[in-house]
């Protein structure tokens, strides 16, 4: 008798249940908040300048909540700094749904959680990745965290339809565009709290089963410092064409909607959320670093060539083509940097692999708005090749666990 889909894999904690939950609400928010975002900065009265402007700010404070993370852990629960990650998360969708000033908006977008492209940067993620490391074993860890990544993007993908929800109530009702939005952004802060109630159910210290408290880097020290500047040179590629950035582009170049850009992402988020349900199999027959490579090449010469599409259905083709393939290396990658440092600096090397790839994220955006209609693409896919090749270069011999010993 063939078994079905099993939402946690064998010998996983219950713990990680409750991540899984917290996951997919704030994939959600994600989802709709991304492409909603510019279209409300844009009917605010700001420039293409200020809207990059605010778009970096929430990257870059990102990038610094997650860089005290690694500090701040070893002094605080990491049950207590979800509870205060949720909290800010409520807090940043009743700022901009009341909110209209551009310094304003600019300081809760730089404190608050906001999340402006396609994947997860937040400061739940290094977080979550510890507190879903040490519930699960090797054998079954890549299973686990392309679960994670699997529940973020197809939950994603539904929130990218509810950017129609808006254009919807602006045709039928008296409300406008505008206001609607707004409504968006109280519902984002409102899954907020629905996280700080999922984390108040998390233990104390999950990690208590092993007797094992978070420290700073130590052995492992070379090989993170190592990814976490190629993975900086990969999110710095990818800031070129963050997902707002690139909703911006297909209303400008094709002159759409809001409710058919979000039907696109919405299946490009569905293609992802696909290729998540492989990725782990991929990585066991062909290891993990392999994966990351040989999935990533080929969905970053779909991005290159994006721009000189004639139509929207080759653009869309392109889009799917590379959501099927450019997100394989996100659990895989996650697996990997857990799986090459010892335990205890686990939530050392997230917080450092995550810190970079923010800062170098956060500034993608911002050169986007330097460079010729189009070429932000182009230019971003290129830089993902080097990464590609550089990484393989780099890490192929360095195995995690379950890969040591195989030919």
């Amino acid at each position: 008798m063939t078994k079905g889909f099993r939402l946690l894999p064998p010998a996983t904690l219950p713990v990680a249940r409750l991540v899984l939950w917290a996951r997919g609400a704030r994939a959600f928010g994600d989802g709709f908040v991304c492409l909603l975002l510019p279209v409300y900065l844009v009917g605010l009265g700001f420039d293409a300048l200020a809207v990059s402007t605010i778009l970096t700010a929430t990257l870059l404070g990102s990038a610094a909540a997650t860089l005290g993370l690694g500090w701040v852990a070893r002094h605080f629960g990491r049950h207590q700094l979800l509870l205060a990650a949720a909290v800010i998360m409520a807090g940043t969708g009743l700022g901009f749904a009341f909110l209209e000033s551009f310094w304003p908006l600019l300081l809760v977008a730089f404190v608050g959680t906001l999340n402006p492209s396609s994947g997860d940067v937040s400061v739940f993620l290094p977080l979550e990745h510890t507190v879903l490391s040490h519930a699960v074993d090797d054998r079954n860890r890549t299973a686990l965290f392309a679960r994670y990544s699997l529940i973020g993007s197809l939950v994603a993908a539904i929130g990218s339809l509810a950017t129609a929800v808006p254009d919807f109530a602006a045709a039928h009702t008296a409300i406008s565009l505008q206001s609607a939005i707004k409504v968006m952004f109280l519902l984002y802060g409102a899954l907020g709290v629905f996280n700080w109630l999922v984390y108040r159910r998390l233990p104390r210290e999950p990690e208590a089963a092993d007797g094992r408290r978070a420290a700073p880097l130590g052995v492992s020290r070379g090989i993170v410092l190592k990814l976490a500047a190629l993975f900086s040179l990969d999110a710095f590629a990818g800031g070129l064409f963050v997902q707002s950035l690139l909703a911006l582009w297909l209303y400008d170049r094709f002159d759409l909607s809001l409710t058919v850009t979000g039907s696109i992402f919405f299946w490009t988020s569905l293609a992802s959320a696909l290729s998540y349900l492989a990725a782990a199999r991929i990585a066991a027959r062909f290891g993990l670093i392999n994966t990351m490579v040989f999935t990533h090449l080929p969905s970053n010469l779909c991005i290159m060539v994006l721009p000189l599409v004639p139509n929207l259905w080759l653009a869309i083709a392109l889009l799917l083509v590379r959501g099927l393939l450019s997100q394989m290396d996100v659990p895989t990658r996650t697996s990997y940097v857990m799986a090459v440092v010892t335990p205890e600096e686990r939530t050392a090397a997230a917080s450092m692999t995550a810190v970079p790839r923010s800062l170098a994220g956060a500034l993608g955006p911002l050169a986007a708005g330097y460079l010729p209609f189009g070429w932000p693409l182009i230019v971003g896919g290129a830089l993902k090749v080097i990464y590609d090749l550089a990484l393989l270069a780099l890490f192929r011999q360095v195995k995690p666990p379950e890969e040591r010993g195989q030919d």
